[in-house]
Formats: structure tokens, sequence, C-alpha cells
């Protein structure tokens, strides 16, 4: 695969380059900042220290979300895949900028 193939994804402050279909870039990416929300969410609570405990940590959250609204088909009813991004991105920029508005206030 060529590197336009090739999308830069940053995670808990690291960046990626990761190969992919044209098609599925914009999934990838907002999967990364979904990701990179949750590792920030984990490390700004200060019970994991270690990126790669955080990233375990931030797995096992999300596996656990994933496989809880498997159980819970009336979630799914009632909202498309779609619109659960959305609001999960929303959220998602709602820590960012929380943790960002904390750090310039640390500063």
């Amino acid at each position: 695969m060529s590197s336009s193939n090739s999308v830069t994804v940053q995670i808990l402050d690291k960046e990626y380059s990761i190969i992919c279909p044209q098609e599925e870039r914009s999934n990838l990416v907002s999967a990364a900042r979904y990701l990179d929300g949750k590792m920030r969410e984990i490390r700004s609570s200060g019970k994991v220290i270690g990126a790669d405990r955080i990233a375990v940590m931030a797995a096992l959250n999300i596996t656990h979300d994933l496989l809880h609204r498997q159980e819970r088909p009336d979630v799914q009813a009632n909202a498309t895949t779609r619109e659960q991004v959305r609001d999960l991105l929303e959220r998602v920029d709602l820590v960012l900028a929380t943790d960002s508005d904390t750090s310039k206030a640390d500063s």
C-alpha cells in the first residue's frame, strides 16, 4: 500500500501512522479520538501510572462498554450506531477541552 493510504493519529501525545483504506479513514480517526479521550480520562484520575497500563485499562473499559451495550438491545434499538458515535465524540471533545482548560489553569 502507498503512503497515501496512511493516516497519522495522535493518542496520548504520541503519533501513530496507520495504513487503512481511504473509506475507513474517518472511522479510524474517530476511534483514535475516542481511545485518546479514554486514556486521558484514566491518566487524569491518577490511579493508573504508565502508558501501557493506561492503554490496557482503556481497552478493558471500552470492551466492557461494548459488551454491556450488546447485552441491552433496547439501547441499540433506540439509537443508531452513527448517533452513538457522534455522542461519544462530543463527550471526548468535552473531556479534551476540559483537560486543556485544566492544563492552562495549572500553568
